[in-house]
């Protein structure tokens, strides 16, 4: 059984009410109610909501034995300010559904729709909207729930819009998918001083300075191989805006960025005796903060065999693209089951993601839902 055009009307309608309502990482209080509102028509056997702060997981049991799917959405929005103009911008001042994650939850709403009225022969169907993909803590939180062990999933799938690919073009690949990353702050601690007087001071100028070229440095490799590693400055501050007083403190954002986990420690050993040796130097104190960690997302060739004949069937075109840069926290997912995410054309001409006036393409709602909705058949009959 597939959509109708009043499935389709009523879920198109839904993303846009979800994207003029966007919720920022760990807040999606009135996202998540909204969801299980919308979904309560189609009778799930179980529901359970607050997994992993404010995560939903709602489930469709055959009542026969059998493998459980699990299928993610993302609940969040981006903390941007929305620039589009389309009738169903953000309300919100300063919040926008910048990279698609509406979009991604109301293809799950469609399997929704289509479970409710049909379960699987066998098996289980685990529809999850997760909270806080966007600072990579939402993934870890809901696995980290108790409740999880409850779902325990045989396969998880996911995929993202892709601008820049024809629209309804999937990327899918074996094996790495997205790197790893994680944002490293870095504070420097000294005294600040009379600005005609900076020699009574101990100034973290000189050390910012050597740092950020040295940081910037240690990036390497080609993009797409594993031997990938960015080290991106992304934010930068000395002292207090004023005249008078030569600074005392500085901080200094960097964003580290590997293609795989692994490579990882070594890439923030390198970071971290940079800091150390620049702080030396300068007679400062600091202190390091790591924020925003990804595990690599990594395609289990099973689940990207199952997504493959799955987008045959359907006459989906394919190709295997390439690992992107950007991180995922789908991945941690891959920890716990077979996983496999895929990427799905916004089309070429479509603003970036996070850019300030993305929209997601309402096309993309009922290929999506017929990718996923085959793999379920498929596997659960």
């Amino acid at each position: 059984m597939y959509l109708t055009n009043h499935d389709l009307i009523e879920l198109t309608a839904w993303r846009q009410k979800l994207h003029a309502m966007p919720e920022v990482s760990g807040h999606e209080i009135a996202t998540a109610a909204e969801v299980q509102a919308f979904l309560a028509g189609t009778n799930p056997d179980r529901v359970i909501s607050g997994l992993g702060g404010t995560g939903v997981a709602v489930i469709y049991d055959s009542g026969a034995p059998g493998p459980t799917l699990l299928f993610r959405a993302e609940l969040d929005a981006l903390p941007i300010e929305e620039t589009g103009t389309p009738v169903h911008r953000s309300r919100l001042p300063g919040k926008g559904h910048m990279c698609g994650h509406d979009g991604h939850m109301a293809t799950l709403a469609a399997l929704g729709r289509q479970f409710g009225r049909e379960r699987p022969a066998r098996g289980r169907v685990i529809l999850l909207f997760q909270p806080a993909e966007e600072t990579g803590a939402g993934a870890a939180a809901v696995i980290a729930d108790a409740r999880f062990a409850e779902l325990s999933p045989d396969y998880s799938f996911s995929l993202h819009n892709m601008p820049g690919l024809p629209l309804g073009h999937v990327w899918l690949k074996d094996g790495i998918a997205n790197c790893a990353s994680r944002g490293l702050k870095i504070s420097f601690s000294g005294r600040t001083a009379h600005a005609s007087m900076p020699e009574t001071g101990i100034s973290p100028v000189p050390a910012v300075a050597k740092l950020m070229p040295a940081l910037a440095a240690l990036s390497k490799g080609t993009i797409g191989t594993e031997d990938l590693v960015l080290a991106t400055v992304t934010h930068a501050s000395v002292g207090e805006p004023a005249f008078g007083i030569a600074p005392g403190h500085a901080e200094v954002w960097v964003t580290l960025r590997t293609m795989t986990d692994d490579r990882m420690e070594a890439l923030t050993q390198a970071a971290e005796s940079l800091v150390h040796e620049a702080a030396a130097e300068s007679g400062l104190q600091y202190m390091l903060e790591y924020h925003d960690i990804f595990s690599h997302c990594d395609n289990a060739p099973e689940a990207v065999a199952l997504l493959r004949a799955a987008m045959d069937s359907e006459g989906v075109s394919h190709e295997p693209g390439e690992a992107l840069r950007a991180s995922e926290d789908f991945g941690r997912f891959g920890q716990a089951s077979k996983s496999a995410m895929f990427f799905l054309g916004a089309g070429e001409n479509s603003p970036a993601l996070h850019n300030p006036n993305y929209d997601f393409p309402d096309d993309l709602i009922p290929i999506g839902a017929r990718i996923f909705m085959r793999v379920a058949r498929d596997i659960l009959g």
